[in-house]
């Protein structure tokens, strides 16, 4: 991980129960006051927000004050669509950029979180081996599929030559714990993390 002081920045969070990956589209409804005013700056500043996932606790504020606990590692999000479907209530889309580490967080005032973050390498470009061209077939027959049911889950242009690609996007549709999507998030080797993939697939009969 990063460990350079100088590359650290102040990055405000929208901490979820679900995990977001580079390249990945995520859809999200907003209307609590923090995280309007959070879209408005973003929006304004052209800047992004990070995505987190929670180990504890709720995205939306509580009136009994649960304790909320954030995973160390999440990744910054671009706002691509901003919509206002009704006073007080926006429809936003975002896509995945690059991974973080928080390296400290505060809750401000109004509860909104924000990180001291530092960004995270990004994958490098590394072929799926031939032995993991199953998975590649195996996402390229499910894509066809979901689009055959009027759901587009990713954003063109598709990369089924990267290993990085695959994996995270495989990550987002499978039925696996918020736990395990965190894990493989966090994998510093996108061939490592579709090897991962891989054995999960074949262990369910998607690719044989």
């Amino acid at each position: 991980m990063i460990t350079d002081a100088a590359t650290a920045f102040e990055l405000p969070l929208f901490p979820l129960q679900s995990v977001l990956f580079p390249g990945g589209l995520l859809g999200l409804k907003v209307f609590e006051a923090r995280y309007l005013d959070m879209i408005g700056s973003c929006l304004r500043e052209q800047t992004p927000f990070g995505v987190i996932a929670l180990k504890k606790g709720s995205e939306v504020k509580a009136a009994d004050r649960t304790p909320v606990a954030l995973e160390s590692v999440g990744c910054m999000a671009e706002l691509i669509e901003v919509d206002s479907v009704q006073p007080g209530i926006l429809q936003v889309r975002c896509l995945g950029t690059q991974r973080f580490e928080a390296t400290h967080l505060e809750q401000q005032a109004d509860h909104l979180w924000v990180a001291q973050a530092r960004r995270l390498p990004e994958d490098e470009t590394v072929l799926p081996s031939e032995a993991l061209l199953g998975s590649a077939k195996g996402l390229a027959n499910a894509i066809a599929t979901l689009k055959q049911q009027g759901s587009v889950p990713f954003l063109e242009p598709y990369q089924f030559d990267s290993a990085g690609w695959l994996a995270n996007r495989w990550c987002e549709i499978l039925p696996i714990s918020l736990a395990a999507k965190q894990k493989l998030m966090e994998l510093p080797d996108p061939l490592v993390r579709l090897q991962l993939v891989d054995e999960f697939l074949r262990s369910k009969g998607v690719v044989v």
